[in-house]
């Protein structure tokens, strides 16, 4: 078929380091994209905030200058829809304008507040009891301690912003913001909206608010937006922005979901059990399954799936790419007029030529405190073993193997809450563009590593598919024959040993020291 006659989707990327827009066949073939960057804004130890007028801005100079390229006919355009950051907070008033920046996901501000509200006389990992056997038959979980949740964000802003939360009329996340701006709508998706954890999930053909748990912590319901699934129309593209971006002003918008359910998605794990892990700033081992679980002690949870016919295990590794980030920016390159690489192929070299295991030279990636498979706002990275024979090449491979060191925790913990060894796994995200750091994963973790096909593309991808779906070209049952795989990963025997004694050290090394890092990173 002419690539102009194709039906496709603007899919939009909407993650923390930017906004990605993308034109993608309704059966998954990324035929091009554009990039903006978004800043971060780091606030004290605790927060970060980014301003949502950037997201938008990042969008439409992306979208317009992507459709400016003619690569189909305007008119074979059939769907916009929205993957986002997710777990971001935007308060926002009856025009749909925001109140203050947007609070990201990394922001732990809320975290005193969330505490106090879910302690209680007997505790469980800081849980009252009690409270925990409210929550959990209900939402599968309940707000994280460490704040970094909708819930934390909502609840700093009504302890201490309380003017913005008198002012705000929804409290939106990332991709319900950028629907906002898309169509004039407030609303947002089940599987976006559960992380609110104030949700009856019991049932997935009658998810709701749980009115009982709204009230116990003191938040006005009225705030929270109305609820679809992912896969409804929202309604059509505003004609204001549709003549900016240079497309038809009748393009309906599908309602999306956040980027961890739409990498579920593009990654072609759409089956019970089939799994797949994120390497982008942050990380996520995740797979689709047929129940509802939670275990608490290791912040693993199932919630709806963009698929509303599914659960999904939800995880996350707080820092993954952002070490390779911060190691490129403030260790390699600090204060060098040199260039900074926009690629990591370099540090690739480089690691590939230091034996496996950095000759016991340990990093643990905690830059940003961690939420799986421990919770804990505290923790701090660093390099552990650090003596004179080592060098800066060692930290290099040191940090690739500690992401992966993290992903086999959080794997143990996964393929035990699902009671199967979890094999073999497709791997995504711009870290998965590493040869190195896919044949990492492999020997980390004893497990075949499959690389998806523009592994980078896959949240886009997946917001294809889902939009795909809503407009009826293709089921979710299709996508496992859909997608291709690139490349695969077998684990080297040979580095079964090394890794193994390191990983214990690694867990130890947290064992050891987490009461070190509360002290030092204590409010």
């Amino acid at each position: 078929m002419n690539k102009k006659a194709k039906k496709c989707v603007i899919a939009v990327d909407h993650g923390t380091s930017g906004v990605k827009t993308a034109i993608v066949s309704v059966y998954g073939d990324v035929l091009g994209w554009e990039f903006e960057k978004t800043p971060l804004y780091l606030i004290g130890d605790d927060g970060a905030e980014q301003n949502p007028d950037e997201w938008w801005n990042a969008f439409q100079k992306s979208a317009k200058r992507l459709v400016s390229k003619s690569i189909i006919d305007e008119t074979n355009i059939v769907g916009i829809c929205v993957s986002s950051q997710w777990s971001c907070t935007v308060p926002v008033n009856k025009n749909g304008e925001h109140l203050m920046n947007a609070i990201s996901w990394m922001d732990s501000r809320g975290s005193p507040h969330v505490k106090k509200s879910m302690h209680g006389l007997i505790n469980v990992s800081g849980y009252s009891i009690k409270k925990l056997l409210r929550w959990l038959p209900i939402t599968g979980g309940g707000p994280g301690l460490a704040g970094k949740g909708p819930i934390g964000h909502i609840m700093f802003i009504q302890k201490e912003k309380p003017e913005i939360y008198k002012k705000t009329y929804k409290f939106l996340d990332a991709k319900d913001y950028m629907n906002l701006r898309l169509t004039g709508k407030f609303a947002s998706s089940y599987d976006t909206n559960h992380l609110l954890w104030l949700c009856n999930i019991k049932d997935l053909n009658n998810i709701h608010y749980e009115d009982s748990l709204i009230k116990e912590l003191g938040l006005d319901k009225e705030k929270l937006p109305d609820m679809i699934k992912s896969t409804d129309i929202l309604g059509t593209i505003n004609p204001e922005v549709a003549k900016e971006i240079g497309i038809n002003g009748d393009v309906p918008v599908i309602s999306g979901s956040s980027d961890v359910h739409m990498a579920a998605i593009g990654s072609g794990a759409v089956q019970d059990y089939e799994t797949h892990i994120y390497i982008g700033t942050s990380s996520w081992v995740i797979c689709h399954v047929p129940f509802k679980k939670t275990d608490v002690f290791h912040n693993i949870a199932t919630v709806p799936a963009a698929n509303p016919t599914k659960y999904m295990i939800v995880n996350e590794q707080e820092s993954a790419g952002a070490c390779l980030t911060y190691l490129r920016d403030n260790i390699l390159y600090y204060h060098s007029n040199e260039a900074k690489p926009h690629e990591y192929s370099e540090l690739d070299d480089i690691a590939e030529k230091i034996p496996a295991g950095s000759e016991n030279l340990i990093f643990t990636p905690w830059l940003y405190g961690e939420r799986t498979p421990i919770e804990d706002h505290h923790v701090r990275g660093g390099f552990h073993n650090l003596s004179l024979k080592h060098n800066l090449d060692h930290a290099i491979r040191a940090v690739f193997e500690g992401v992966a060191f993290n992903s086999r925790w959080v794997l143990k913990y996964v393929e035990k809450f699902c009671k199967r060894e979890l094999n073999p796994i497709n791997i995504i995200g711009g870290g998965a563009n590493s040869n190195v750091w896919c044949q990492i994963f492999a020997d980390v973790l004893n497990r075949t590593i499959r690389r998806v096909k523009n592994p980078i593309q896959a949240n886009a991808r997946g917001a294809a598919f889902v939009a795909s779906v809503g407009l009826g070209y293709i089921n979710f049952n299709d996508i496992s024959n859909i997608i291709e795989i690139s490349k695969v990963f077998k684990p080297n025997p040979e580095h079964r040993k090394i890794y193994d004694c390191l990983f214990e050290q690694f867990v130890n090394i947290y064992k050891k020291n987490k009461k070190i890092y509360w002290k030092l990173n204590k409010r």
